[in-house]
């Protein structure tokens, strides 16, 4: 049936309704395109015809080559400009000294998302899409974002939050614990949409959710201060002079570098260890990000070559055996003896 033929016959309404339904562009986006390449150039008229002749028909939904066609250009052309119109809003805020780290990265942000929602709309109205006709699938794409797409939407208003209360922004060092176990700390390099980028000493790099960064607690570094001590347990002898080993411990912290002379190292008396007694240094730096192990390790080895050079030396384990007087003891002594004897006798 054409539309001559629904014009002069005079058919039921019912019939008439159904033909109307067939007839009714799915995209009227694509046919205003298909009208004004034809009106402007007859070969290309004919080739958009031909695109649009080849279609496949799924009740009352038409769908032709020359649908895709279109669809995929405006894709294309959506997202490259919402890409590059992104990049650009990222560079002119970088230029503006007024914003701070924090500031800079919530500006992108949001800039970026009110981009790439303008994007979306002008797409859907260049295509001609009526959105009246998405209302049969409205409530199960609120179900699927409601259960498929809750954390992704969770961590973007975390980040958001993040940024906004500068609570965690990217230099900070912040201390985790990986799933091992095992505690570390790192320096924020990145904040995305939906992780944290934490990068460690070893170069190893943590993808931390947004929203575990919220919940859980975080040991941040370099909130309000850089200034972070380190401290270095040391054990001396019983016999040594303690005035002196302190002495040497400040000497020992002072000569690192990295070491803060506000506030100075001091040396705390921890306890009366087994072994000696043991002390603790306490030491200042302000680039926890460059590592606390390499500071420590200064230290002790400073102190090292400082006690061999004062003839104090670094207590090793001792232990007291008590000895039962039993049968197998008095044979094993006795073959000692034995042995002793018979040693000299040669």
């Amino acid at each position: 049936m054409n539309i001559a033929a629904v014009a002069t016959a005079t058919p039921s309404p019912t019939a008439t309704a159904t033909a109307v339904v067939i007839r009714q562009p799915q995209m009227s986006g694509a046919d205003g395109i298909k009208d004004a390449v034809a009106s402007r150039s007859d070969t290309f008229g004919d080739v958009v015809n031909t695109l649009d002749k080849l279609a496949l028909q799924v009740g009352a939904t038409r769908f032709s080559i020359w649908d895709f066609v279109v669809v995929v250009s405006v894709l294309a052309l959506v997202i490259t400009v919402a890409w590059g119109a992104s990049r650009l809003s990222s560079r002119i805020l970088a230029r503006a000294t007024g914003l701070d780290v924090t500031q800079r990265l919530l500006t992108e942000k949001m800039a970026s998302l009110f981009i790439w929602a303008i994007a979306i709309l002008v797409g859907i109205d260049v295509l001609g899409i009526d959105l009246t006709a998405l209302t049969v699938f409205s409530g199960a794409f609120g179900l699927a974002i409601g259960f498929g797409l809750q954390k992704t939407f969770g961590n973007l208003i975390a980040g958001i939050i993040l940024l906004m209360d500068k609570s965690i922004k990217p230099g900070d060092v912040i201390a985790i614990t990986d799933q091992g176990g095992q505690y570390t700390f790192g320096q924020i390099r990145r904040i995305g949409i939906r992780a944290v980028s934490l990068t460690t000493r070893d170069q190893k790099e943590y993808l931390i959710p947004n929203e575990n960064l919220m919940i859980n607690q975080v040991e941040n570094w370099s909130y309000s201060s850089r200034n972070v001590r380190i401290q270095v347990p040391v054990v001396i002898p019983y016999a040594c002079d303690i005035e002196q080993a302190e002495e040497l411990m400040l000497e020992s912290a002072r000569s690192v570098p990295r070491v803060l002379v506000a506030p100075p190292p001091t040396v705390w008396l921890d306890s009366f260890a087994e072994n000696g007694i043991a002390f603790v240094i306490h030491c200042w730096i302000t680039d926890p990000e460059e590592g606390i192990g390499n500071v420590r390790s200064d230290v002790l080895k400073t102190l090292w070559r400082l006690m061999r050079a004062n003839g104090i030396k670094v207590p090793f384990p001792q232990r007291d055996l008590n000895l039962r007087d039993t049968e197998a003891m008095r044979d094993l002594i006795e073959a000692i003896r034995g042995r002793q004897g018979s040693d000299e006798a040669d």
